[in-house]
């Protein structure tokens, strides 16, 4: 392992990622943008294809910015998502927009990992990500075990793992997002939601997250 996190780390500070991270910590500054403005900045193509479910003509759309590490990230995605999808999304009320910020270097090489099982395929990549957040303290513990372990669940050696993770053009598009996320639209932790361009930090329940979207359903 230890061979492992010393070659993610040496790409991560490389790819600028570590830089992102320590800057998690730093006060926002500069005036609110209005909600609209936001939405169209949330909405801006990134490096990174977006990881989008829901009908496109949808009047709500919901953004994650989500931390493969973050247990409040597993929690939404294993009690609240289900329940967003099933009611809003599956419905054609809200279009769900997944995207990574990854707080350390486990995490980076999780979403890596999803990219490379997913490719461009938003369903199976929202599977990897199910199967990560359900392994979460596995991960964490034993990080290049358990992402083999999810490799070889989606069809992939063990060489094709390593080679996954040793991408440096992933790695720098993905740490390249990071950085407009943060710098843009001023995401410093995980989750952080931007529904319609509104911004919410943190935890949400379905109940939370439900009595704003049902407004704008209606505007």
């Amino acid at each position: 392992m230890s061979g492992f996190r010393h070659t993610f780390a040496r790409a991560l500070s490389s790819a600028g990622l570590l830089a992102v991270v320590a800057a998690l910590s730093l006060p926002l500054t500069g005036p609110a943008m209005a909600q609209s403005a936001i939405a169209a900045q949330v909405a801006k193509p990134v490096s990174l294809p977006d990881i989008a479910i829901g009908s496109a003509k949808a009047r709500v759309t919901s953004t994650e910015y989500a931390s493969m590490s973050c247990p409040h990230c597993a929690a939404f995605g294993e009690n609240v998502f289900p329940m967003l999808r099933s009611r809003y999304i599956d419905t054609g009320k809200v279009r769900f927009v997944f995207r990574e910020f990854p707080l350390d270097i486990t995490a980076a090489a999780s979403s890596m990992l999803a990219r490379c099982i997913g490719k461009d395929d938003p369903e199976k990549y929202l599977a990897v990500v199910a199967t990560l957040f359900k392994q979460l303290d596995r991960l964490m513990a034993q990080t290049k075990d358990t992402l083999k372990l999810v490799g070889k669940l989606n069809g992939m050696s063990d060489q094709e793992v390593e080679s996954c993770e040793k991408d440096q053009v992933l790695l720098d598009k993905l740490a390249a997002d990071q950085r407009y996320a943060l710098d843009t639209l001023k995401v410093v932790s995980t989750p952080t939601f931007f529904v319609n361009g509104q911004k919410l930090q943190g935890a949400m329940s379905f109940e939370e997250l439900e009595a704003i979207i049902k407004p704008m359903l209606k505007r």
